[in-house]
């Protein structure tokens, strides 16, 4: 009985590498089908993949490709180290630049209190991966739903990543610094949220109402 409850147990473990893993995968498939909802490239530049019980776009071009590959690399061992806050997904006009939608996603780190009633950082969890994969599943079909009440973009539209980090983040040379691209008039809607028991995921879009 003992083994058999090991064995369970050790199937449902979830450490900090293995939460880091599973928000960048989600960060990659969110990214790419936002991407796609909003038009922002066109719908044959995409792939389809099955994932979280779901059909994914993902995209082809291998510009888009490299520049997520690099970002999400880099988030993936910030979130293993603690050092990222958020990830902001911009979406913005190719003629004015103006900034028409926000994806925000912020990252929380789980906390538990010790034996002594100190609080700290959860290193190691116990959650069902399929339990998991159902809650980032329903936050990316709240993603593929949002064409419903958000306004169509009717211009060309381009797309740039924020990351929010702690400031004693070494940062990569190549990396610049950026205003936060918030948007005058806008109304926002708060998406569902998700947890590994290591990291917490909580979504929301903010857009521009007056297009």
């Amino acid at each position: 009985m003992t083994s058999v409850q090991q064995v369970a147990k050790t199937s449902n473990a979830v450490t900090l590498k293995g939460s880091a893993k599973m928000v960048s995968e989600f960060f990659n498939y969110g990214i790419n089908s936002i991407l796609y909802q909003r038009g922002i490239y066109p719908p044959e530049s995409f792939s389809r993949k099955q994932e979280y019980g779901l059909t994914l776009l993902v995209s082809t071009e291998s510009e888009v490709t490299k520049y997520l590959d690099n970002i999400l690399s880099q988030i993936k061992d910030w979130l293993e180290a603690r050092k990222v806050k958020r990830l902001v997904l911009v979406l913005s006009s190719v003629d004015t630049k103006e900034v028409l939608e926000r994806w925000e996603f912020k990252i929380e780190h789980e906390t538990m209190k010790d034996a002594e009633g100190n609080i700290r950082f959860v290193e190691d969890a116990i959650k069902d991966e399929k339990t998991i994969k159902g809650e980032i599943r329903d936050v990316i079909r709240q993603i593929t739903a949002s064409v419903t009440f958000l306004p169509l973009l009717d211009c060309l539209c381009s797309f740039d990543i924020l990351i929010y980090t702690h400031n004693d983040t070494e940062v990569p040379s190549e990396w610049a610094d950026s205003d936060p691209c918030y948007i005058l008039n806008s109304e926002e809607v708060k998406l569902r949220s998700f947890s590994t028991s290591v990291h917490q995921v909580s979504a929301a879009v903010a857009y521009k109402t007056d297009l």
